[in-house]
């Protein structure tokens, strides 16, 4: 009966907070109620014994996508009139784009219905171990049989994320330099200075 009604108010309240996250006029609602469809869908992953899934939706979507885009729509400074305008001045675009989407999700409805593919036969190796959780059979499979390739998709993003700070960390003029050995070798009777203004003179630097 509670897991009737948790899965009820978690599809609800997805549904629910995934419409006003469309319909919101303001940008950072719209974030707020997309962290709050993460949630509930965790929440619906945790149901089924997804338990991974639902700690990769927390974790990741909402401690750092969803964050990320909050920072960022708060920081920029966003002119309303400017948006709504290119909003009707493309509608005709979205509406053309959004219909193909909804042929796509009918078609494939459809060839659901008639029946599913045959990809190969399971030969039992990538099998769940009697007893093991969701977390300890996804661990065993990409520490064991995927483990190379989960070592090369981390050697990529390592490569990616240096490749990223050597092409923006660059030279700039009238940007002063950080020096580490300098800042290490400094005294504390060189790190402040006491001085005693007179009244109205200020400080001088």
């Amino acid at each position: 009966m509670i897991q009737t009604f948790a899965f009820y108010l978690f599809a609800v309240m997805v549904i629910a907070s995934g419409a006003v996250t469309i319909l919101a006029r303001n940008p950072v609602h719209s974030v707020l109620w997309l962290i709050l469809a993460f949630f509930n869908a965790a929440g619906l992953m945790v149901l089924v014994g997804a338990e991974f899934i639902a700690m990769l939706l927390v974790i990741v979507y909402v401690g750092a996508v969803a964050v990320l885009f909050l920072f960022v729509v708060m920081m920029l400074d966003i002119d309303f009139a400017t948006l709504r305008a290119g909003f009707v001045r493309n509608f005709p675009l979205g509406f053309a784009i959004a219909l193909v989407l909804l042929c796509e999700l009918v078609l494939g409805v459809g060839a659901y219905r008639v029946g599913a593919l045959q990809l190969g036969t399971p030969d039992g190796t990538a099998a769940t171990a009697l007893g093991a959780s969701n977390i300890e059979a996804i661990g065993a499979l990409l520490y064991g049989r995927y483990l190379f390739l989960f070592e090369a998709a981390g050697l990529i993003l390592l490569v990616a994320m240096i490749g990223a700070i050597v092409l923006t960390h660059r030279q700039r003029s009238g940007v002063r330099g950080q020096n580490i050995s300098r800042q290490i070798a400094r005294r504390p009777d060189e790190a402040t200075v006491n001085v005693r203004p007179e009244v109205g003179k200020g400080v001088s630097l």
